[in-house]
């Protein structure tokens, strides 16, 4: 601080005499200058009087210059003292305040001190303690070794002696505990299925009966008993020979122009089409038909009459594939599904007509989706073109619902209503809700009475089928199958399967008949188990 003053008072000594001699600078000058031009003046004539003149300004000035020169000297020397007197008292401010700065650092650091001395003593004193109490932990660890190796030694001679007393070993034993466990679980999760089963019946079985009921009495469809028939009846056999025509040129043209097969010699006054494409098939009976209507057969007729028969099938073709989207209210269908929509109309399936089991179950779909809150025009949707792969399954190898299910994505169909239509047999997962609305509207459409017919070869396969499954698993005596294969009654051995197993059996038969067997509605499993006792009173 003493060194900062003296710079001050140092700046300010230097400024004042700087002044001084600036001001005198200054008066020699002028005194020089009015020298030199008196010089000059008084060369030239009257130069005298003005050189007197001019001499007598200039000592006057030089006297005034000298005079304000130690005016200046003085006020400088005052303003000098006042200077320093303010920069003294300026350091001795800072002096003061930087002492008071100090006094208060080392009041702080004393009391700091005395802070970190009580600490370490807390923390000398805590040391001790876990010193001592690391001791005494470590003492009682020995004596819990101690009584942990004597508990050792008494356990194996307990061990050895339960073994001698129980004549077995102790891994024999722990297994003896497991498979009592097992049994006891085994036990107790077939009662707790059989409740969960009881529970999920008295809720799920009556929900689901109304909403099947509501949906089949909300829909007054009719049977469907209609079968393609690829029969045309002639008025006499005489015909025959007209269709025939020379060296059978008639038939010949019309197999040609048709794609199908005659038969004219099976059944009196009947002719017989056959052909794997069902619109080929109908195409060619309608024009059998104006054929013998008409009478006159020969090939030009022939072509002429199959060309505007196959303009009128393709009409009707489209005219049914709308009246489908619209009285299901299917809106935004491409044209090619559409056409294929109408093309079940000439396509059975266990003699129900495809067009009109697609337009039930579209109904049916729409009306259970409504009811649990799903997605309606989606459930429509799938439930109208589930079956569609059927129209074009005999040219494309595949399934239907596969088939069906990439033609309508290709066409632009919704990828939930694609999910529909392909998961409805469970070839693929099913990843909405509406999937499996539509699956069940499909087999209530096939399922309710006089839906559908089912050939006798085919019933009996079916039949036989169930009961193999059932004779499959071990533990049954007997199996039947009654209702036409919708309930397979199982008689098992009492002294294999008890009545815990019991419940397990019935829904791996169940389980196994869903993944092995394709069929319309639902299979009851009734698995019987009961034990008799004869004894004879002699």
């Amino acid at each position: 601080m003493t060194g900062g003053s003296n710079g001050t008072r140092q700046a300010a000594m230097e400024l004042h005499l700087s002044t001084i001699v600036l001001v005198i600078v200054v008066d020699i000058a002028i005194v020089i200058i009015g020298v030199g031009a008196g010089y000059v003046i008084g060369r030239s004539r009257g130069a005298q009087a003005l050189l007197k003149q001019q001499q007598e300004e200039g000592q006057s000035a030089l006297l005034k210059a000298s005079e304000d020169a130690k005016q200046l000297l003085q006020n400088a020397e005052a303003e000098k003292a006042t200077i320093l007197a303010d920069a003294d008292n300026e350091a001795q401010r800072r002096v003061s305040e930087a002492e008071a700065k100090i006094s208060r650092r080392r009041r702080d650091l004393n009391d700091e001190d005395e802070r970190i001395q009580r600490r370490r003593k807390d923390l000398d004193n805590r040391m001790e303690r876990l010193e001592q109490r690391d001791q005494q932990l470590n003492k009682r660890q020995s004596r819990l070794d101690r009584k942990e190796n004597e508990l050792r030694k008494s356990e194996a001679t307990m061990i050895e002696k339960l073994e001698v007393i129980a004549q077995m070993t102790v891994d024999e034993a722990r297994q003896q505990l497991l498979d009592s466990i097992e049994l006891d679980a085994r036990n107790d999760m077939a009662r707790i299925i059989r409740q969960v089963e009881a529970e999920a019946r008295e809720t799920a079985d009556q929900r689901a009966r109304s909403l099947i009921a509501m949906a089949i009495q909300r829909l007054a469809s009719e049977q469907v008993n209609e079968v393609s028939v690829s029969v045309v009846h002639l008025p006499s056999d005489d015909m025959k020979g007209r269709i025939i025509g020379r060296n059978g040129r008639n038939i010949r043209s019309f197999e040609l122009a048709t794609g199908v097969d005659v038969v004219v010699d099976d059944s009196p006054e009947s002719v017989t089409i056959s052909s794997f494409d069902p619109v080929r098939r109908e195409v060619a009976k309608r024009t059998m038909a104006k054929l013998v209507v008409d009478g006159r057969i020969h090939p030009a007729r022939i072509e002429k009459l199959v060309e505007d028969t196959r303009t009128e099938v393709e009409q009707i073709v489209r005219e049914e594939g709308e009246r489908a989207a619209y009285e299901t209210g299917i809106h935004g269908l491409h044209v090619e599904i559409l056409k294929l929509l109408g093309q079940l109309k000439f396509r059975t399936s266990y003699g129900q007509n495809q067009h009109a089991h697609a337009i039930e179950t579209a109904h049916i779909a729409g009306m259970i989706a409504l009811e649990l809150g799903a997605d309606v025009n989606i459930a429509k949707a799938g439930g109208l073109l589930h079956d569609i792969g059927k129209a074009i399954d005999h040219n494309v190898e595949g399934t239907h619902a596969l088939i069906g299910a990439e033609f309508v994505k290709r066409y632009g169909g919704n990828d939930a209503v694609v999910n529909c239509i392909a998961a409805h047999h469970h070839e693929v997962e099913k990843e909405c809700v509406e999937a499996f609305i539509v699956e069940a509207a499909d087999a209530i459409s096939g399922a309710r009475p006089g839906a559908r017919r089912e050939s006798l070869d085919s019933y009996i396969r079916r039949v036989k089928q169930l009961e193999e499954i059932a004779n499959g698993f071990d533990g049954v005596e007997q199996s039947y199958a009654l209702q036409a294969g919708r309930e397979v009654r199982i008689i098992v051995r009492p002294e294999v399967v008890d009545d815990y197993a019991s419940i397990q059996l019935a829904r791996d038969i169940a389980r196994e008949i869903e993944n092995d067997m394709q069929y319309p509605g639902q299979i009851k499993v009734h698995v019987i188990r009961e034990t008799r006792r004869v004894e004879y009173a002699k």
